[in-house]
C-alpha cells in the first residue's frame, strides 16, 4: 500500500488555487477511480495516462486498485492539464520516480497516447498569479505553455516535451533507466524570463484621409482613456478609424502586457506575435450579452476582458441585442466585471476603451449631403432608442463622421501619421500620471474637483450649458475630465473655457428624427 502527492494548480478565473494530486495504490480488485469534481476532460486523463505510460515503456500497475483524488474536493477541475501530474503521481506510487524530489515543483500538461506533452490553456495567468501571491516554485510545463509562462518576470519554468523528459529528471537514486522510447536528450530545458520585445506596427492612421475632426476627437480619447461614439453614413470612414485607434495609445507596460496576455491564455487566444501589442476586439453585432461579458460554467472571459487594457470595437452598435449592449454599462464605469453563477463566481479585468460606430438611421442617410434619407421619423426613433440613455451617458466623445465627396477624397493629401499623434497622446497622458496617477477617465469623486484646476469663467460656462442641455451629474463630469484631457494636451496647466467648450461640442448627442 502506498501514496504519492503530486502539486498542480486550478483555474478559477484569473486566480489558480492550488491542487493536490493525491495517488493511492492498493491490493484488490483492479480499477482506476478519479474523485475530487473532476469535469469531464479530467475524468478521460483515466485513458490518456494508462497508454501513455505502456507506449512511454513505463510501467501501469495493473494489478492495482487505484484511487486518484484531486483535493480540494470542493474545487471545479477541468481541462486536460492534470493527465501529467496524475501520471507522475502513479509512477511515484509505485517507486519508478522518486517521491521526495517531486517537492518543490508544480505540473500540468495534457498527455498525448504516446507521451508527449501537449499546451494547456491558463499558463500565463497561472504563472502570473503565482507572481501576484510571492510563491517561489518550479513550473514543469509542456512546449508551448512554457514560454507563455515565462513572459512572467523572475517565473521558474521548465519545458518538458516527453513524458520520459520528466520521468528522467526524477528517477530515485542508483536507477539509470526511464524507458525504452527514444526522446531527444534536450527535452528537459529551464526557460529564462522572456523580456518585453518592441511591438509590430499597426494600420496607420495617415490611410484616413479628411475627418480631421473625427481624428481630433480619437486623440483626445487616447489621451485621456475616454470612450467615442461615431456617428455617420456608410463609408464614411468610421471602421476605418476604429481599426486605427489603437495605435494611438502609448506603448504598453510590462504590467499592462502580462494582464491582457493572461487574459488571452486563459481563453486560449494567447498568440505570442501580438506580445505587447494592445488588443482591438470587434465582435460581431450578433454577439449575445455573455459572449460580450462572459460566462459559462466554470465561468470564462468575454470580449470586454478579451480587450483589457486595450480597444473594444463595436461596429453597427444599435444592431447589438439590446441586453448585450446594457451590460456594458458596470464594467464601462468599473473597469472589472464579477460573472456570478450559482456553483462559484470569477472576477475579470475589463479596463477597455469603447470605440463604437453607428449610422444616423436605418438606411444611414440622415442628415447627409449626398443622398436623401428615406426614412420615417418613427423608424428613426426606433432605432436610436435602441440605445438606452445610461448607456450613452457613459460614453465620453459623440462625433459626427460625415462622408467625403469623391473629389475631395482623391485630391486629399495624405493625413498626419500615427506616430506624431501618438507622441501628443503620450506626452498629454504623462502629464496626467504624473499629476494624479491615473487617466483623467479614471478621475473619481473629490479627485475630479481636485486635480480639475477649472477657471470661474470656465465654471459659469459649464454650469450654464449642463442646465440648457438637461445633463445629469454623469454627463456634467465626463464633460469636465474631456476638458481636462483636452488642457492636457494643450500643455497648460488650469482648464479654461475653450477647453470646456471643446468638450461639450462632443456630448451634442444624435441627430434629432425628422
Amino acid at each position: 500500500m502506498s501514496l504519492a502527492l503530486v502539486q498542480s494548480r486550478a483555474l478559477l478565473g484569473l486566480q489558480a488555487p492550488a491542487v493536490t494530486v493525491e495517488v493511492h495504490l492498493a491490493n484488490g480488485l483492479p480499477s482506476f477511480t478519479l474523485v475530487g469534481l473532476a469535469d469531464v476532460e479530467v475524468k478521460e486523463a483515466r485513458e490518456r495516462v494508462r497508454s501513455a505510460l505502456q507506449n512511454a515503456g513505463l510501467e501501469f500497475p495493473h494489478n492495482k486498485r487505484i484511487t486518484v483524488n484531486l483535493a480540494p474536493a470542493d474545487l471545479p477541475k477541468d481541462s486536460g492539464r492534470f493527465d501529467l501530474p496524475i501520471a507522475l503521481g502513479i509512477l511515484a506510487a509505485s517507486g519508478q520516480v522518486d517521491a521526495q524530489r517531486l517537492k518543490g515543483y508544480e505540473f500540468a500538461g495534457e498527455l498525448s497516447l504516446s507521451g508527449e506533452l501537449r499546451p494547456v490553456r491558463g499558463a500565463l495567468a497561472t504563472s502570473l498569479a503565482l507572481a501576484a501571491q510571492q510563491i517561489s516554485v518550479q513550473m514543469v510545463l509542456p512546449p508551448g505553455s512554457a514560454e507563455e509562462a515565462a513572459l512572467v518576470p523572475d517565473a521558474q519554468v521548465v519545458r518538458a516535451r516527453h513524458l520520459l523528459d520528466v520521468v528522467r529528471a526524477f528517477l530515485p537514486p542508483g536507477s539509470n533507466a526511464g524507458g525504452d522510447a527514444e526522446v531527444d536528450n534536450d527535452g528537459w530545458s529551464p526557460l529564462q524570463p522572456t523580456p518585453l520585445g518592441a511591438p509590430a506596427a499597426g494600420p496607420d492612421m495617415a490611410d484616413v484621409k479628411g475627418q480631421a475632426a473625427a481624428k481630433r476627437a480619437l486623440e483626445i480619447a487616447a489621451a485621456g482613456g475616454h470612450s467615442v461614439l461615431m456617428l455617420g453614413p456608410p463609408g464614411s470612414g468610421k471602421s476605418m478609424l476604429a481599426q486605427r485607434f489603437a495605435g494611438l495609445l502609448p506603448p504598453m507596460t510590462v504590467t499592462e502586457a502580462l494582464e491582457s496576455a493572461a487574459v488571452a491564455s486563459l481563453a486560449g487566444r494567447f498568440d505570442p506575435s501580438r506580445w505587447g501589442i494592445r488588443p482591438t476586439g470587434q465582435p460581431h453585432h450578433t454577439a449575445s450579452a455573455v459572449a460580450l461579458v462572459g460566462g459559462g460554467s466554470p465561468p470564462k472571459p468575454g470580449e470586454i476582458s478579451l480587450a483589457h487594457q486595450g480597444v473594444l470595437f463595436l461596429d453597427e452598435l444599435p444592431e447589438f441585442p439590446r441586453a448585450a449592449l446594457e451590460a456594458l454599462r458596470e464594467p464601462l464605469e468599473t473597469g472589472h466585471i464579477t460573472i456570478a453563477r450559482a456553483a462559484q463566481r470569477a472576477d475579470f479585468p475589463a479596463r477597455f476603451q469603447l470605440v463604437a460606430a453607428m449610422n444616423p438611421c436605418p438606411c444611414g442617410f440622415l442628415g447627409s449631403s449626398q443622398r436623401a434619407c428615406r426614412c420615417t421619423p418613427d423608424q428613426v426613433s426606433r432605432y436610436q432608442g435602441k440605445l438606452s440613455g445610461p448607456l450613452l451617458d457613459r460614453i465620453d466623445l459623440h462625433v459626427e463622421v460625415p462622408a467625403l465627396p469623391a473629389d475631395q477624397l482623391l485630391k486629399a493629401p495624405p493625413g498626419e501619421n500615427t506616430a506624431a499623434i501618438r507622441e501628443r497622446v503620450v506626452q498629454a497622458r504623462g502629464r496626467a500620471m504624473a499629476r494624479q496617477g491615473s487617466t483623467n477617465q479614471a478621475l473619481q469623486g473629490q479627485a475630479i474637483d481636485e486635480h480639475l484646476h477649472l477657471d470661474d469663467t470656465a465654471a459659469k460656462f459649464l454650469n450654464t450649458t449642463a442646465a440648457r442641455l438637461g445633463w445629469s451629474a454623469r454627463s456634467t463630469h465626463r464633460a469636465l475630465k474631456v476638458a481636462r484631457t483636452i488642457a492636457d494636451l494643450a500643455g497648460v496647466e488650469r482648464t479654461e473655457v475653450s477647453h470646456v467648450a471643446e468638450a461639450v461640442q462632443y456630448r451634442r448627442g444624435l441627430h434629432a428624427p425628422g
